[in-house]
């Protein structure tokens, strides 16, 4: 169903600021160490946060989606961005290295079973780690859902969102030869990884630009200029996975009957900007379609970002919801 939520502040709707308990490097190998940390109740409900990009890195918001009373809250950014070193690199940086990254997390952390929260790349990143590891597994929150298809990236990076955007796709493409357009994902990966630093980072701050300002719902396409580091750590990263289709063979992709087979069982909810420009609906309607054990909502006056006051509205609801539904997760 849609809900419409007026302009009251993303959050008004959010727990309170909380600090974590914990705070490590954890050494992953392969030369990476990733900043994990836990909030909330170390004895609840483990629920481990993936953020998204790939390359985004957590925020001390993400914290405020659960009830600390009731939620172990477990945030960790992914190799190569926010305060995981080394930054920006990509080297031993795959989706099947995040995947056992999440579950060294969960050994270390002496967790037997999570609920798994992720919006747009998370979403993609929780729906594969579940497949892969669904007995550790209690149920799913996303939203945003990016399933890593061709035509997703065709919407995004090949002049689909570009007709409502014009300007602003105008601006995106401008740093790239015409004779390149065919392509903007490798043309910018040339650029991004072209070892002149300062021209990495001038493509990364447009790469960058052109999403944030697509993000929400109420955006002028006005994001202003992203710090170097984190938009050549978010550029450099996301453009990676892009050129490499997520690391995904065709049998692995997330809507293939055998993967959705893997977590038929497992409940989950789904929550879906219905004027989302980045991840169009129609991603999370096919997942839903295909995962009888889902609730889809499409939240009405609402894009893609986490921060818009409907989108949160809906996740601090779903997360209340599952606390009271301890038979529902298997607890």
């Amino acid at each position: 169903m849609d809900k419409v939520v007026g302009q009251k502040s993303a959050y008004a709707y959010l727990y309170p600021p909380i600090d974590p308990f914990d705070r490590q490097m954890l050494d992953v190998g392969d030369g990476h160490q990733i900043y994990v940390e836990q909030c909330g109740n170390p004895n609840g409900i483990p629920v481990v946060v993936l953020h998204g990009g790939p390359g985004g890195g957590c925020s001390p918001a993400m914290r405020r989606y659960f009830d600390p009373e009731i939620y172990r809250i477990v945030l960790f950014d992914q190799r190569g961005c926010g305060r995981s070193r080394p930054h920006a690199s990509v080297i031993a940086n795959t989706t099947w290295h995040l995947v056992a990254d999440i579950e060294q997390i969960r050994n270390v952390l002496e967790i037997e079973s999570w609920v798994v929260f992720g919006g747009s790349w998370g979403a993609t990143l929780s729906l594969i780690y579940s497949q892969a590891h669904p007995d550790h597994v209690l149920g799913l929150a996303l939203r945003g859902v990016f399933l890593m298809t061709q035509p997703e990236l065709e919407w995004f990076y090949g002049g689909g969102a570009g007709k409502f955007w014009p300007d602003l796709w105008d601006r995106f493409t401008s740093l790239i030869p015409d004779d390149e357009h065919d392509d903007l994902i490798a043309a910018y990966h040339r650029r991004l990884f072209g070892g002149d630093r300062s021209e990495e980072v001038k493509h990364a701050r447009a790469w960058a630009a052109w999403e944030n300002a697509l993000a929400a719902i109420d955006s002028d396409g006005a994001t202003g200029e992203a710090p170097a580091e984190y938009a050549r750590a978010f550029a450099r990263l996301e453009n990676h996975y892009f050129v490499n289709g997520g690391f995904l063979a065709e049998n692995q992709q997330i809507l293939h009957p055998d993967q959705m087979a893997k977590i038929a069982h497992i409940p989950g909810v789904i929550v879906q900007g219905r004027y989302d420009m980045i991840c169009p609906p129609t991603s999370a309607h096919k997942l839903s379609k295909l995962w009888q054990n889902s609730r889809l909502t499409m939240v009405g006056r609402a894009g893609h970002a986490l921060s818009e006051p409907g989108i949160s509205a809906e996740l601090v609801r779903s997360m209340d919801v599952f606390s009271t539904q301890r038979d529902f997760l298997g607890l």
